[in-house]
């Protein structure tokens, strides 16, 4: 059977299959050990390294030369510990590990995915996989072939390009690794949760230097945590290929693949931030037999790597993506005006198709050189990048027509009986070019005293058709934006003694109209297509230090970021860069081993945010004087694990958010804060088995994750989208 057919996810009863064989063939080595060894495994490695480490020592972008104690920047590194130890599947799920990120939610005909906001500022078009771009909005299930997860805080154009106002988000691949391992791993939970996965990495002996294989499979289903009938099902394949050609180079080959099959969910109707009356936290507003999410990803990446002396080497990395995703959906809006209490009509897009295709050519060739001037060190890292992405979006609807006396808000129907007609109509293609060079110098002036330097200079151009069908014709606008900009970031870096930095810093970034065009077709208009770019900066001063012989880092700063010239649109129709905005605050971070047996990651941030100036806007998009929507000003994380004896292991983590403004334009409407709990149970069977238990959401709060920023009226809510209910999973993972 083809490997693909073999994970693909048509029926339950396939993974259900693969799980039991799974627990079935753990039981057997478990057994056999227990037996004095009755099973035998040729080839059997045993990973002896007890303690994880949750502390990073250096990003994995080659833009980021030096390590992060060096780098005068608040950098927060999710590790793969901290992802296997929570079991955290998605993206959305290993940033929720950071402090000042927050979600919003959406469903309109931008389309929808994961959107990110980093420190007030969205981050979606600021997604990047290995450091190389990851425009398309989609939502980023898994986890299976990631290693680490970067968050880059602060204004900075110099490493991503256009946009970064807040940060970024850097995804880092599994890679091919000198080491011979196999892990198989299998897990069942509450909901019908059901996962299994395969990482196996293998050198390849004879053949170039140093060359190795890895191969990273996925299949995975579960009903969201008390959400009726909303389930996820998808399956995934990585393989990777290292050639070492010579003792200097070496090659690269990587491709992933998956497959995602979802019933879309767009939360709860709520006026004000509250849920509408009568609507409980598990009341499902779409329509199961129409509604649908179908998500193919492929991306195949080329990296090479040469190294021509012990002070100069080339890295090349070069990746074609494309997405492709079928999605019909309804909002979970409601029109309750004119009709009897208890009593609603849909509101916004109902049955909503857009069929979706985002395509991306990329590269990146960086140089990099240490070198001495005039008696100061250098590292120096200049490159080039170049950038081709589209999006392709058809739009079509089923023209519902829905009763006039409504349905039951206690008990949507969910299930669509009526006639459909389905129909075409709009459709849009854009494409987005980038064309950048960079340059970064770390002069070391003193041992005590290094000055980190970057430039970058993109030319941006971007162009989008807009098609729309009326009367039977199709009717096509064009758009085009043109935009070049210089970005620059200095840090000064105080290096008092080996283990502690003391730095400042100052960044700044630029948002083009057509930031937005690969990343959801939006952002062109006819009132936006001449204006010149957003302007941010950010200052930061902070400090870094690692304690108990390097094992735990802790780390400061506090900081400023402005946009200065906020795209604002005027009571007349028009658009002009007219609006300032600031946020300020503090981080605080400790990450690593407390002691031999206790890791800890933890977080906080404070953010105050402010719209120092909104101009002439219409009334309810913003407002001066009032904080950014969905910012909370606190926010709180930690993980952490404990090694008991008996080859017991436990965790416990916590996250708080505290109440904050809904919308930008009223600060008495507020979204409830919330503290949520999770715990961890693990046990080391034998050398070779490892058994966990997580519960998610311990106390079962009810808290709101994913936001729309509207306060909703009577002929159209607003929703919000909750976090999972309380979860169980029981996983156990074969290394040999």
């Amino acid at each position: 059977m083809p490997l693909p057919a073999l994970f693909q996810l048509s029926s339950r009863h396939l993974l259900s299959g693969a799980v039991g064989l799974a627990l079935a063939g753990l039981g057997g080595q478990a057994l056999a050990d227990a037996r004095g060894g009755a099973l035998q495994l040729d080839n059997v490695e045993i990973d002896g390294k007890r303690h994880k480490t949750y502390k990073a020592e250096r990003s994995a972008s080659a833009k980021y030369a030096q390590p992060l104690l060096d780098t005068p920047q608040t950098i927060t590194v999710v590790p793969q510990e901290v992802i296997q130890d929570q079991k955290a599947l998605s993206l959305r799920e290993v940033l929720s590990n950071v402090s000042g990120i927050t979600f919003n939610a959406g469903e309109g005909g931008a389309g929808s995915g994961d959107s990110i906001n980093i420190r007030g500022f969205s981050a979606s078009a600021n997604m990047q996989i290995d450091g190389l771009r990851d425009s398309a909005q989609n939502n980023r299930t898994d986890t299976f072939n990631i290693e680490q997860v970067e968050v880059i805080k602060g204004p900075n154009s110099v490493f991503g390009g256009a946009g970064t106002t807040g940060g970024a988000v850097n995804q880092i691949s599994k890679q091919p690794l000198a080491d011979s391992f196999t892990r198989l791993g299998v897990g069942l939970g509450t909901d019908s949760y059901q996962r299994l996965t395969l990482d196996t990495n293998q050198p390849l002996e004879g053949v170039g230097t140093n060359s190795a294989w890895r191969l990273n499979l996925m299949a995975h289903e579960n009903d969201v945590p008390d959400r009726k009938h909303i389930d996820r099902q998808r399956w995934g394949i990585a393989p990777s290929l290292a050639l070492g050609l010579g003792e200097d180079t070496r090659l690269t080959l990587s491709y992933f693949h998956q497959r995602d099959d979802n019933q879309p969910d767009y939360g709860v109707p709520t006026s004000n931030g509250k849920r509408v009356p009568g609507v409980s936290r598990d009341t499902y507003f779409g329509w199961r037999n129409l509604d649908k999410e179908e998500i193919r990803s492929d991306a195949l990446t080329l990296k090479l790597e040469h190294q021509f002396d012990e002070d100069l080497s080339l890295q090349s990395l070069t990746r074609y993506s494309e997405i492709q995703r079928d999605t019909v959906i309804s909002a979970a809006h409601v029109n309750v005006r004119g009709l009897p209490p208890g009593k609603y009509r849909p509101a916004g897009p109902q049955a909503y198709g857009r069929d979706v295709t985002s395509r991306m050519w990329i590269n990146q060739t960086s140089l990099a050189a240490d070198f001495d001037t005039l008696g100061f060190g250098h590292n120096f890292i200049g490159g080039v990048e170049l950038s081709r992405e589209t999006y392709d979006r058809d739009v079509h609807d089923y023209g519902l027509e829905f009763p006039v006396g409504g349905f039951d808000l206690a008990s949507p129907p969910g299930y669509w009986r009526g006639p459909t007609n389905k129909a075409a109509s709009a459709k849009v293609e854009t494409r987005l070019f980038d064309r950048a060079l960079y340059a970064f110098d770390t002069i070391a002036l003193h041992r005590m005293w290094d000055l980190n330097l970057g430039l970058r200079y993109d030319w941006v151009d971007g162009d989008a058709d807009n098609w729309k069908l009326g009367a039977g014709k199709w009717t096509r606008t064009h758009l085009s934006s043109s935009d070049e900009r210089l970005s620059s970031r200095a840090g000064l870096v105080f290096k008092p003694v080996d283990q502690g930095r003391i730095y400042l810093a100052y960044g700044n970034s630029f948002n083009p109209s057509a930031e937005n065009l690969a990343t959801s077709g939006a952002g062109l208009s006819t009132a936006t297509e001449k204006l010149g770019p957003e302007k941010n900066r950010t200052w930061e001063l902070g400090s870094k230090w690692e304690l108990l012989e390097r094992r735990l880092g802790l780390d400061a700063a506090i900081f400023r970021v402005e946009k200065r010239n906020a795209r604002q649109e005027m009571t007349d129709g028009s658009t002009v860069l007219a609006g300032e905005q600031r946020v300020q605050g503090v981080e605080l971070a400790a990450t690593g081993r407390l002691t031999e047996q206790w890791n800890l990651f933890a977080n906080f941030t404070y953010l105050d945010s402010e719209i120092r100036s909104a101009g002439d806007t219409p009334k309810g998009l913003a407002s001066e004087g009032q904080a950014l929507a969905n910012t909370p000003p606190r926010s709180f994380n930690l993980w952490t694990t404990y090694d008991l004896p008996g080859n017991l292991r436990i965790g416990y983590g916590v996250r708080y958010v505290s109440e904050r403004n809904l919308t930008a334009s009223n600060d008495r409407i507020k979204l409830d804060d919330y503290w949520l709990h999770n715990a961890m149970l693990g046990y080391k069977a034998t050398d070779n088995l490892d058994l966990q238990l997580n519960i998610n959401n311990l106390f079962d709060k009810d808290y709101v994750e994913r936001v729309r920023t509207q306060l909703g009226t009577r002929t159209r809510s607003s929703a919000v989208e909750y976090g999972d209910a309380r979860a169980a999973i029981l996983s156990a993972t074969l290394s040999f």
